[in-house]
């Protein structure tokens, strides 16, 4: 799977990269004049100058240019990939399952597992994982995602029959209570055909439809939007021993890939989520040059998700072994993100995290009516 999935990583290489840089917060609206500055994906956001990555086999290169000099070079005329990148980082992205995505959304972990790194066994029976749902939605969670198998690094594989026993009461008990958004996180078909027909809303996929040969068509089938993630490698292994050309346009052109694949099997990009996988097969230094460049991301053209909510990379940075001491490290990743222009953060914490979006948010715009 591994040299397959660098097959693919090598095959789509790119030769050139836009990142959004000199973010600042989106004035009232004057208009879209290059000069003062560009909007960023629908998010409250502008940038004034982008950094151009280009890559010529295992060199790679990068540059940072204001929008006024990129425009006098033209650098994008006859730049297909720059050309589409600039259309795609400025564009809003459309509503998912009905969500806008004009402000960051929070996804709530509904981990209903007995070994999952922070809170495995917390919420295994089926009415205590509804009722830490009901509470993350009143809580605030646009999003609930179930989960029935842990992809934490060196877990075990779940056969998706005791996957099934765990998840589907859960997501049939949410439904039949509330009618928050419910995402199954899942890489097996048959968990996804039968949470699809319990009632969740969307289809989350840490190995971006690569595990299961069926997943893709059965996702295509259902209809559903869908969370693409990058991982290198299988959770048993993934982290042992990660390697990369460079950590940030390799997490690209992955994605890219995938989401070629799902348009190719008949899944509108309007309905596809990416989420560049902190954790999964990256180290330390993987990790937080990938948190660094997120808004690169915007350039794949759909909304980017993050997920680092009580992450090894925190206990790494500040010595937080208990992954429920981590509380202040994943508050702070959800306002990088956030300040990136990223449109989902997945987290445990969600009244933790909505209290930290609302004081960013107000504060962004000078109002309390942003949080209207």
């Amino acid at each position: 799977m591994a040299a397959l999935l660098f097959g693919v990583r090598r095959h789509m290489q790119r030769s050139i990269y836009l990142r959004p840089v000199g973010l600042f917060p989106a004035p009232a609206d004057t208009g879209e004049e290059t000069f003062a500055g560009l909007p960023l994906a629908g998010q409250p956001l502008r940038f004034t100058a982008v950094e151009i990555a280009e890559r010529d086999g295992a060199r790679i290169t990068r540059r940072i240019v204001t929008l006024g000099e990129a425009v006098e070079r033209d650098w994008g005329r006859g730049t297909a990939d720059a050309a589409r990148d600039l259309e795609a980082l400025t564009a809003p992205r459309p509503r998912l399952a009905g969500l806008a995505l004009d402000r960051p959304r929070i996804m709530g972990i509904i981990n209903v597992t007995p070994d999952s790194f922070s809170d495995g066994g917390l919420h295994a029976t089926v009415e205590g994982a509804i009722a830490h749902g009901l509470r993350l939605a009143e809580e605030g969670a646009d999003i609930l995602d179930v989960g029935g198998e842990s992809t934490r690094p060196g877990a075990d594989y779940v056969p998706a029959e005791e996957e099934l026993r765990r998840v589907l009461p859960v997501i049939a008990g949410l439904r039949e209570r509330s009618d928050v958004l419910i995402s199954i996180d899942t890489r097996k078909a048959e968990v996804m055909r039968r949470a699809a027909d319990a009632g969740a809303d969307i289809l989350n996929d840490v190995s971006a439809f690569t595990h299961d040969a069926q997943a893709l068509d059965a996702a295509a089938a259902s209809g559903l939007p869908v969370i693409l993630m990058h991982a290198q490698g299988d959770p048993r292994t993934m982290n042992d021993n990660p390697r990369y050309d460079d950590v940030v346009l390799d997490v690209f052109d992955y994605l890219a890939a995938r989401i070629a694949a799902c348009e190719a099997a008949g899944i509108a990009r309007a309905k596809i989520v990416a989420d560049p996988g902190i954790g999964f097969g990256k180290h330390l230094h993987h990790n937080v040059a990938v948190m660094a460049a997120l808004s690169l991301y915007h350039a794949l053209g759909v909304p980017v998700l993050l997920g680092a909510s009580r992450k090894k990379l925190i206990d790494h940075i500040s010595d937080a072994p208990n992954p429920r001491d981590r509380l202040p490290g994943s508050i702070a990743a959800a306002l990088v993100g956030a300040g990136q222009g990223v449109q989902m953060v997945r987290v445990h914490d969600v009244a933790a995290t909505r209290q930290a979006l609302n004081v960013w948010r107000a504060s962004l715009a000078g109002s309390d009516r942003a949080l209207g």
